[in-house]
C-alpha cells in the first residue's frame, strides 16, 4: 500500500481560493495586509507536483506512507513569489498576529496558508516531507504556481472572480489596515 498524505493542495483549478487569494490579491495592487511576520512558516503542494509524484509511486512500485508537501518556507517568500508572478505595485504591510486577533482576523478562517509562529497553531504548517523527497518528489518554483493560478483565475467568469471563496473581503482588509496605520501613528 502507498499512502499519500498531501498538505494543502493548490494551483490552477483550485476552487477553494485558499491559495488563490494571495496571487489574486497581490495582483490587485495597493496596500496588502500581510499577516504576522515574514518568517512565519507555511507549506502547500502544487496539484501538478502531487499528481506527478503519485504517478512516480505507481511506476516505481513504492509502498510507504509519504507526507507530500513542500518543505516549510517563510510566509514572506510566498508573498514575494506572488509579487513576482503578478508584476503588480502591491506593497506588503506586515501586521502582527496579536493586532489581527484584536481585529477578529484569524488564521485559516480569514487568511489561509498562515499561522502565527507564536500561537496555538504553531507547527501545523511544518510537516516533514523528506521521505517523499528521497523517493523522488520534486517541486516547481513557487512563482510558477502563483503565476499559473493567477492566469487560471483570470479565465473564470466575472461573477465568480467578484466573489472569492476565501480571504479577507477588500472592505474588511481596508478597515484592518486603517486601524493598524492609526495605531502606528498614535502617540
Amino acid at each position: 500500500v502507498t499512502q499519500i498524505r498531501p498538505g494543502l493542495i493548490v494551483g490552477p483549478r483550485d476552487g477553494t481560493d485558499r491559495f488563490t487569494y494571495w496571487p489574486v490579491r497581490i495582483a490587485r495592487g495597493g496596500d496588502v495586509l500581510a499577516p504576522g511576520k515574514p518568517s512565519d512558516l507555511t507549506q502547500y503542494i502544487d496539484v501538478r507536483d502531487l499528481a506527478a509524484f503519485m504517478v512516480h509511486c505507481l511506476e516505481q512500485g513504492l509502498t510507504r506512507a509519504y507526507n507530500v508537501v513542500r518543505p516549510p518556507m517563510p510566509f514572506g517568500e510566498l508573498l514575494d513569489a506572488c509579487l513576482q508572478a503578478s508584476d503588480s505595485d502591491a506593497r506588503l504591510t506586515w501586521v502582527p498576529a496579536g493586532f489581527l486577533a484584536e481585529q477578529d482576523v484569524l488564521p485559516w478562517r480569514d487568511l489561509h496558508l498562515w499561522v502565527d509562529a507564536d500561537g496555538p497553531q504553531a507547527g501545523s504548517l511544518a510537516w516533514s516531507s523528506q521521505k517523499a523527497i528521497d523517493a523522488g518528489l520534486t517541486f516547481r518554483p513557487l512563482a510558477e504556481t502563483a503565476r499559473d493560478t493567477l492566469a487560471w483565475y483570470r479565465t473564470l467568469p466575472t461573477e465568480r472572480q467578484a466573489a472569492p471563496r476565501a480571504g479577507l473581503p477588500a472592505e474588511r482588509e481596508a478597515e484592518v489596515l486603517a486601524a493598524w496605520h492609526a495605531a502606528q501613528s498614535a502617540p
